[in-house]
């Protein structure tokens, strides 16, 4: 059984534009707006939409590796997690540390 906080996840054929939706965070204490991006996307995709996510990601430019005000980066973050090492996996095939 999934915890509470991963009930939210969104299931469905994502469109591009449905992804941009996950480039256009706001940073307001400072945090890397790229940090921000892709946990609001781990929060909300499931293992597969992620994956392409963190492709489009790339693709777009974006840092893999951007970091919160702690140095943390996502990879970091979601590798602690129980049943995250699907997340962890996309981020790293695509390069992240």
């Amino acid at each position: 059984m999934l915890k509470k906080d991963k009930q939210k996840v969104f299931g469905g054929e994502w469109t591009e534009e449905h992804m941009r939706f996950f480039l256009d965070s706001k940073s307001y204490d400072g945090t890397d707006v790229d940090f921000i991006n892709l946990i609001r996307a781990y929060q909300h995709m499931t293992e597969e939409t992620f994956a392409e996510f963190v492709d489009f990601f790339k693709e777009e430019g974006h840092n893999l590796n951007a970091t919160n005000l702690n140095g943390e980066t996502a990879l970091s973050i979601i590798s602690e997690h129980a049943n995250s090492e699907a997340y962890a996996n996309a981020l790293k095939e695509a390069g992240a540390e």
